[in-house]
């Protein structure tokens, strides 16, 4: 869908507690005359993520007015993707926002929403989207209550921190959890940033979150292991190894699923696994849990896809049930 830029609405002045800093025109008022009518975006959690995303917004048009970031680096990221943007405490930037970009870990984001809310802050009117992928809507309830407008938009990619982050967001999917009614808002604020929206039940987005991990944060783990192993083997450069068969294997991966899957598991081969979890139990002890893991898990599926028999997946099985329940 295309949609058009968000506009800021006019919204009733808030209350003299919660007046910004004199520094920041509080929002809801009326732009300046010679200015579009844009929203005024404040960022909590000015870490990887929110830092990329608010100079997306900043690119779009949008005015970034306030961030806060509790570490160092997170103003040193500030300074290089939103200069001349003031820190502030997060209920001072609340208060001078019309969107409030929430991008903080996914355990702080509760207590951050209804802390807000507990002390008056959220306006009605205002607009607010997290980025956690494993929350949904009903994290933003408390806020909601006070008349905000909740939404739930996770970009599907990694993040550094880097200037070249916000080019990387040129069709980013992101996983997008709203109200029916809030669709096209979520939708536009997605576009604005550069991304591609795809939608996300709220009861799905913790099996949502989970596949992403699985697939993402894990193969960063197995990638690192691996690289360990070949460095203990005498491989001196074990990206210049690796770097073919794992693209190669990833690009199979997607297009053909399971049927993509090669090596020991495919074909069977008990003798050459058993010796794997040999060496490993000498050798990287530390890798074999990991490894009967990932063996197992492979077996079933090749087992569930047709790629293995029942009468060569069970010996495998059988070995390595053997080998998790040895005592570590």
């Amino acid at each position: 869908m295309s949609a058009g830029p968000l506009r800021a609405s006019p919204r009733a002045t808030p209350p003299a507690a919660a007046t910004p800093p004199a520094a920041l025109p509080a929002a809801g008022l009326p732009p300046a005359a010679d200015a579009p009518a844009r929203l005024r975006v404040g960022v909590i959690g000015a870490g990887r993520v929110g830092a990329v995303l608010g100079a997306a917004l900043a690119a779009a048009g949008h005015d970034v007015v306030a961030a806060a970031g509790l570490s160092a680096a997170s103003a040193e990221r500030a300074a290089r993707l939103l200069p001349g943007v003031p820190l502030l405490p997060a209920d001072d930037v609340v208060a001078a926002s019309d969107l409030v970009l929430l991008a903080v870990p996914d355990d702080t984001l509760p207590g951050l929403v209804a802390g807000l809310a507990e002390t008056g802050t959220w306006r009605r009117g205002q607009l607010v989207f997290h980025t956690s992928g494993a929350h949904g809507l009903a994290v933003l309830a408390p806020a909601e209550r006070a008349g905000v407008l909740g939404l739930a938009l996770h970009p599907a990619m990694t993040f550094t921190g880097a200037p070249d982050d916000v080019a990387r967001l040129a069709a980013a999917p992101f996983g997008v959890t709203s109200r029916p009614e809030h669709r096209v808002v979520a939708e536009a604020l997605v576009l604005e940033m550069g991304g591609e929206p795809f939608c996300v039940d709220e009861a799905d987005r913790r099996l949502y979150h989970a596949a992403l991990v699985t697939g993402a944060n894990h193969l960063v783990t197995l990638v690192a292991e691996a690289a360990d192993l070949l460095r203990a083997a005498g491989v001196g450069a074990p990206g210049r190894v690796l770097g073919p068969l794992l693209n190669a294997a990833l690009e199979n991966g997607l297009r053909q699923g399971d049927r993509a899957l090669t090596g020991p598991v495919s074909r069977g081969d008990v003798g050459t696994v058993r010796d794997h979890l040999d060496t490993l139990s000498e050798r990287a002890p530390a890798a074999v849990p990991a490894y009967v893991a990932m063996a197992q898990r492979t077996t079933e599926r090749a087992l569930a896809a047709g790629r293995l028999r029942p009468l060569e997946g069970s010996p495998l099985l059988d070995l390595l049930q053997a080998a998790a329940d040895v005592p570590r």
